[in-house]
């Protein structure tokens, strides 16, 4: 029984859950490694998981909390460099390309308010427990990542005077 209900629980949360961090970490690798970390260590706590007001809030914040401890610990390492690197995760993911773009130029707490209050659709007293900020700071932080989605988003729609 148990095993049933979570196979559920990871099928009909996962692509959401993976948007979610997608949009606050802006790497398709790295949202997908992230996401089935938090998944498994779910299915390790499934009891408890399960009667969390918001499980899939559970995953989205394990997974961003497992992000900054992968930080910590390579925060040393040294890039080798790009080259062979492709945009893949923005032509491979459900997000428009130019919003993901827009997204990675957001400070790190506004991608993680957009991607709970946006992506998973939570309220905002839901994303402010979450994240463990007050929900007055939830609101300016969707705010301003909002307006500066905005700005952007509606530069890059403004066809060129003369075309």
């Amino acid at each position: 029984m148990k095993q049933l209900e979570f196979e559920e629980f990871y099928r009909g949360g996962r692509d959401v859950c993976l948007r979610a961090v997608l949009a606050a970490v802006a790497d398709r690798q790295l949202a997908e490694d992230l996401v089935a970390e938090a998944f498994a260590r779910a299915w390790a706590a499934w009891p408890r998981v399960r009667r969390h007001p918001a499980p899939r809030a559970w995953i989205v914040r394990t997974a961003l909390n497992t992000r900054i401890s992968w930080w910590r610990r390579r925060r040393y390492e040294v890039a080798l460099g790009d080259h062979d690197r492709q945009d893949a995760e923005a032509a491979a993911s459900d997000l428009d390309p130019a919003l993901l773009a827009v997204l990675r130029q957001l400070p790190l707490r506004q991608r993680e308010v957009i991607a709970l209050r946006v992506f998973l659709d939570l309220d905002t007293a839901s994303t402010a427990k979450t994240l463990g900020i007050a929900p007055g700071t939830v609101t300016a932080h969707l705010a301003r990542a909002v307006g500066t989605l905005r700005g952007h988003l509606v530069t890059l729609d403004r066809p060129e005077a003369g075309s």
